[in-house]
């Protein structure tokens, strides 16, 4: 499990200091670019080889919220790798209180949009985790 901790800016909450829903997502993407860097892959040089790995669903709890000046933490695994998808499963904490859990799904597209079957590397991932 790769775990990324964050700090809260103020540019990352609401007027009532607390984190505006949608940079959880922010967070998540960070936290997964970090975990599959830490596993060898860098998503920059997949992308200019012609991978593309959109979002194609997520699955959000808020349980409680995060706030400005916390520090978080988002934890990332894999929890499916199929040939052309791949399911993440993350959760965001403050000290052992749980804030977010959530799972997003990736697709691994060629640049027309065509499916095509990830990566290798992507593949070994599952057994190191």
């Amino acid at each position: 499990m790769h775990r990324l901790r964050i700090k809260v800016y103020y540019e990352d909450t609401d007027a009532g200091g607390v984190v505006y829903y949608a940079n959880y997502l922010r967070y998540l993407e960070r936290a997964r670019a970090e975990f599959l860097l830490e596993h060898g892959i860098n998503v920059a040089e997949l992308h200019n080889a012609g991978y593309c790995f959109p979002v194609v669903h997520v699955d959000i709890d808020y349980k409680q919220p995060a706030r400005l000046g916390d520090a978080i933490e988002v934890t990332t695994e894999i929890e499916e790798i199929r040939n052309a998808s791949i399911t993440i499963k993350n959760q965001i904490f403050r000290d052992n209180t749980l804030l977010v859990h959530a799972y997003v799904k990736l697709a691994c597209i060629d640049r027309e949009g065509r499916p095509r079957r990830f990566p290798e590397d992507f593949m070994k991932i599952k057994g190191d985790t």
